[in-house]
């Protein structure tokens, strides 16, 4: 106790009275104490105020950190929506490359330029670290701007897909029904008897322009549709060619067989490749069974040798090319 009391005595605070030349105890008014304590409270608050902005500069508050978070995984998502838009347009670049060198090449469809694959001209930002300087609604904005471009482009492709598909049915039905196949089965080529050219005419022993290929076969031998087709003409000929059929495959092809023994089809028939028409007869200005087949491309009769490339090799059209070129005579 003794300790507490001098130690408050040193604390107290005295002054020198000059009116009664002694030291006198300080005594505060409450005014004093009180502009103390506000002093101090201010001072406090300063402090503290000081504090916290420092605090607030250098630590982050929970909503802040949670803020931080979701900035770091959208623009980790944004990288990776990037970079899966980026190989998307890798592709559907190459895709339109193959489209237009190869699949429209080989169908002799001009290729689409990119004015029309593309559209409008969409703007490209690809930079990642724009998720960190824009604003949401523009990062949404741009990368909707994006997908609806590809979206556009693939649009476009899958348009190219189906003229090609069309086109395809269309060179299908075209390789369908040009002549292709031999009307007879020749299997050994021995039944080429007078090719396409000039020719010693059988019965005036002159030449003349023979204007198809005689086939020799035994009377009754089935014959061929060469190519799909529909039937124009089936019936007997006055001029010299007996019972004869006549195909029309469009594209500006006809196939004519004549000096039959019997037709099977009328005209009007659709006919398809390798189906029974008729057969061999000696018909008509003929001097023994045989088949007289012709082909006419745009009106004009055309050597029939160039239209069996469904039935021979090379080897075969060569060796039947030759035989066909023979000087011989023909079989009407």
């Amino acid at each position: 106790m003794c300790a507490k009391r001098e130690i408050i005595k040193r604390v107290r605070k005295y002054y020198y009275n000059t009116d009664t030349h002694r030291f006198e105890k300080l005594e505060l008014t409450w005014r004093v104490r009180l502009l103390r304590i506000l002093g101090f409270l201010s001072a406090a608050a300063v402090t503290a105020t000081i504090i916290v902005a420092i605090a607030f500069q250098v630590l982050d508050s929970p909503k802040e950190k949670k803020l931080r978070q979701e900035m770091e995984l959208l623009r980790e998502g944004y990288s990776n929506l990037q970079k899966q838009l980026n190989e998307m347009d890798n592709s559907l670049v190459q895709l339109e490359k193959r489209d237009n060198n190869i699949y429209r090449a080989v169908f002799e469809a001009e290729p689409l330029p990119d004015s029309i694959r593309r559209g409008k001209d969409y703007s490209h930002m690809d930079d990642g670290d724009l998720v960190s300087v824009i604003s949401s609604e523009k990062l949404i904005n741009m990368m909707s701007t994006k997908v609806s471009a590809l979206r556009y482009r693939v649009e476009m492709q899958e348009t190219s897909y189906d003229t090609l598909q069309k086109l395809v049915e269309a060179k299908e039905r075209m390789l369908s029904s040009i002549p292709a196949i031999q009307p007879v089965s020749n299997r050994n080529l021995q039944r080429v008897a007078s090719g396409f050219g000039y020719r010693i005419d059988p019965i005036y022993k002159t030449p003349k322009l023979h204007t198809g290929i005689d086939f020799t076969a035994a009377t009754g031998t089935p014959i061929y549709a060469t190519g799909d087709g529909t039937v124009r003409e089936s019936g007997y000929h006055s001029g010299g060619y007996g019972y004869h059929v006549v195909i029309s495959h469009g594209y500006g092809y006809k196939s004519h067989y004549a000096h039959m023994k019997k037709m099977k089809v009328r005209p009007g028939d659709r006919v398809k490749r390798g189906e029974v028409i008729g057969w061999v007869g000696s018909t008509g200005k003929s001097t023994g069974p045989h088949l007289h087949y012709e082909i006419i491309k745009n009106g004009e009769k055309i050597d029939p040798i160039h239209f069996f490339f469904n039935d021979l090799t090379a080897s075969e059209y060569e060796r039947l090319t030759k035989i066909a070129a023979a000087n011989n005579q023909s079989f009407d």
